[in-house]
């Protein structure tokens, strides 16, 4: 299996996004929505062109996207259902194969706004 590296900006991310939760939501909620991060990021580790990946070449070369929303049922089962998850994890898979996961974005946001410095590259 490809290792997944999580950027610190994407780890931010996911600390702000369960923070948000658990705000809002509760930690029932948080959990919820932290197993299917995880599910998630197990699942492009798995295979990064899996269904939902989807190139996105008008972003920066070599960019991909995956919805979470692809990775929910999976974890239903076990933690409860997340109806609409809004997040989609901004991802690239590198020469040795391994993926990187960039940033966890809210689905409003304008991704090209928010491409780390090393997509511009």
């Amino acid at each position: 299996m490809r290792r997944c590296i999580v950027s610190p900006g994407a780890e931010q991310d996911i600390e702000s996004i369960l923070r948000w939760t658990d705000e809002h939501f509760g930690e029932r909620a948080r959990l919820r929505y932290e197993a299917v991060l995880a599910e998630a990021i197990a699942d492009l580790a798995k295979d990064p062109e899996r269904p939902g990946s989807q190139q996105r070449p008008e972003i920066a070369p070599g960019a991909r996207t995956y919805h979470l929303w692809h990775s929910r049922k999976q974890v239903a089962a076990s933690r409860g259902r997340i109806r609409q998850p809004r997040h989609l994890i901004l991802f690239r898979v590198r020469g040795d194969g391994d993926v990187e996961i960039s940033r966890v974005l809210h689905d409003s946001m304008d991704l090209a706004t928010q491409l780390p410095p090393e997509y511009l590259d």
